[in-house]
């Protein structure tokens, strides 16, 4: 069904966010619940989040600086108590803000200064029945009115959006409710108990179709056998390590024995290698690399972007060109002709392994014998990409490697279709990196890049997004603040810069010729700077804690002491808390473990960068048991695909399966 609406820029909009249909719109949740319940206030506390009704008594006054954007304005309640406000970063409000209405205020409140941080302002008074309202996220040409409205309207309009898929005896046994109530109990609560209701039948409908899709592709991979299984010289890997220059630790060497034996076994390989930053997958990787070839099998390595791919290249043709082994790049750039001579080398056997992006799994790339598919930073690809490349071969092993390491039980729930291989030690120690939650105008930020500056070491500052804006945090805003200051040592780079420009900016600051690069989240992906000394990261509450942790290792990797400043505007204890959990922790388990446990229903910010499935409601750590369940129950359903019903289910998630791999394909 159609989208209720007539306004072309709202579709336009709402396609940005993959909502098309009423069917799409339905299925996207709200991400927290906002309250407008009022406070009582006799006993405020510092910090409290406070809920207030009263009218503005002083014009607003709106203020703007490279630093910051702030409305200030007096504001009296009904039961005359005073108070200062500020609205950070929201310069639309000017329009709605007036001394003749009354204003319904949600902030966190200042004791010392008896002061406002204002949350969200809306005009009047708010009625009991809607005192608990969904908040989503959502484009910023979509008001979150306009989508609650459009939503109601879609429930009013038609009877049934989607019926019950899962099977009527686990509706019945585990007491949940039909779909498309749990859906309504979601979107329009009348009280938090019908939220938790809706979220706990939508919850449960998502784990058991996550978990039976798990064990389709886990059996699916079972039946994968190698026709003839080729042995491999373990002496000659033994040999391999002793002569590298630097000793592996034993997570790395246990690592290797797992996927030697994968390699050497009749079972095609499908294993996951994750690991924290700078615990060294990438030997590990290159060691497979060397394995595979010595059963005389071609291996391939992709990456997600062609700065990775180039490094990659790099180090595989340092550690196994001695060996004789014949490597290639092929990346989109490369010229036509050598393209043509490359896929001709490898259709012919003459390259031995394969580095690149996108390109190398293209249907005019044909391999004479690929034997090991190798994808780095595998959550940057779709669900199901990783198969095409391994598809490029007969019964191809595929070994994924992700820096996004979870604890081992979560793993196996998640990638239930994968063995998992978990590196937790750090070859030469763990970095020397101090984490600070800093402000926008915090002095922290211009010092620290002084001191970088001065001692010839390198500064990375990230920003959320390329564009300027209202929230002055994109980064053609950062560039344009500190390229005054420091002229020919800073660098933008970004998405829409050519490839050739990047590989020139890199080159610059991977050759100390430029001490500062700005840049969006290129950098996340394995950039290698053994001399930067510092991470800038703006408006760091739009990324995933595990994403942030990430970029936080892109330095100190020349053993120095090394920074991290987190930027960001502060509206809530909450938002300022967040953060500060990386000041004081720096493993990366525990980092995206709480990453999962912070995550509300419909809350996707961060998790595609940093790896996590995307789940629409599911939260993998507080949900844990409800896996538990759902994978006890895919079990049991397995063994009894005859009953009408669980074949009907085996099919329904056979076809999502299906319809994944199709929409990897297209993108």
């Amino acid at each position: 069904m159609k989208l209720l609406t007539n306004s072309k820029n709202l579709i336009e909009e709402l396609k940005k966010i993959h909502i098309e249909r009423s069917e799409e719109l339905i299925e996207y949740l709200p991400y927290r619940y906002e309250s407008f319940d009022y406070t009582d206030e006799n006993e405020l506390e510092d910090g409290q989040r406070v809920v207030l009704l009263g009218r503005i008594v002083s014009n607003p006054r709106h203020v703007k600086t490279n630093n910051y954007d702030i409305i200030t304005f007096h504001f009296i309640t009904g039961k005359n108590h005073f108070y200062s406000c500020k609205i950070f970063n929201r310069p639309f409000y000017m329009q709605m803000l007036d001394l003749s209405n009354e204003f319904t205020i949600v902030a966190n409140y200042n004791l010392k200064r008896k002061e406002l941080n204002i949350i969200n302002i809306k005009k009047g008074e708010i009625p009991k029945s809607e005192s608990l309202k969904p908040v989503y996220h959502l484009p910023s040409g979509v008001l979150q009115s306009t989508f609650i409205n459009l939503i109601k309207r879609t429930f009013e309009s038609i009877d049934e959006i989607s019926g019950n898929i899962v099977p009527n005896y686990l509706i019945q046994k585990y007491r949940l409710l039909d779909h498309n109530s749990a859906l309504k109990m979601v979107h329009t609560p009348s009280n938090s108990q019908e939220i938790s209701q809706g979220l706990r039948t939508l919850k449960f409908e998502e784990c058991l179709e996550y978990c039976f899709k798990n064990k389709i592709i886990r059996e699916q991979n079972k039946k994968l056998t190698k026709s003839s299984i080729k042995d491999i010289d373990t002496n000659k890997i033994n040999e391999f390590v002793k002569s590298l220059e630097y000793k592996l630790t034993k997570d790395q060497i246990q690592a290797i024995r797992e996927i030697v034996l994968d390699l050497k076994d009749k079972k095609v390989m499908y294993r996951l290698l994750q690991g924290d930053v700078g615990t060294g997958k990438t030997i590990v990787g290159i060691t497979s690399l060397y394995a595979n070839y010595l059963r005389n099998k071609q291996g391939a390595l992709l990456a997600p972007t062609d700065s990775l791919a180039r490094q990659h290249y790099e180090n595989v043709k340092k550690v196994l060109g001695p060996l004789g082994i014949k490597t290639c790049l092929l990346v989109g750039d490369v010229k036509l002709k050598e393209k043509n001579t490359i896929k001709e080398q490898i259709a012919n056997g003459e390259i031995d392994v394969v580095v690149g992006t996108h390109a190398i799994f293209s249907s005019s790339v044909i391999y004479n014998n690929l034997g090991l598919a190798l994808i780095d930073e595998q959550h940057r690809f779709g669900v199901n990409q990783r198969n095409i490349l391994a598809s490029k071969g007969d019964e191809v092993d595929l070994l994924l490697m992700s820096a996004t390491p979870i604890p081992r039980t979560l793993a196996l729930s998640i990638y239930g279709d994968l063995d998992v291989s978990s590196l937790t030690e750090y070859p030469t120690g763990r970095h020397d990196i101090t984490t600070k939650v800093v402000d926008f105008d915090s002095e922290k930020i211009l010092s620290l890049i002084h001191h970088m500056v001065d001692n010839n070491r390198q500064v990375f500052i990230v920003c959320p997004k390329i564009d300027k804006g209202d929230t002055n945090d994109s980064s053609e805003d950062i560039y344009e603040r500190f390229e005054p200051l420091f002229k020919e040592k800073i660098a933008l780079l970004h998405g829409k810069i050519s490839s050739k420009e990047k590989i020139e900016i890199l080159d610059k600051f991977k050759n100390n010729e430029i001490n500062i690069l700005v840049s969006t989240t290129l950098i996340e992906l394995g950039i290698d700077i053994k001399t930067a000394g510092a991470m800038i990261i703006y408006s760091a509450n739009s990324f995933g804690l595990a994403s942030l942790h990430q970029l936080r290792g892109r330095v100190g990797r020349d053993g120095q002491k090394a920074y991290c400043l987190l930027v960001d505007h502060f509206e809530s204890e909450e938002e300022a808390s967040r953060l500060k959990f990386l000041e004081s922790c720096l493993d990366g388990f525990e980092i995206s473990e709480e990453d999962m446990r912070r995550r509300g229903p419909g809350d996707f910010i961060g998790i595609e960068q940093s790896g996590f499935p995307s789940f629409n409601s599911l939260n993998i750590v507080s949900d844990f048991k409800m896996f538990m369940v759902a994978r006890d129950e895919v079990n049991f359903m397995f063994n009894s695909l005859l009953d009408p019903e669980i074949n009907k289910y085996y099919y329904y998630c056979l076809n999502k399966i299906k319809k994944d791999e199709i929409i990897t394909l297209i993108d």
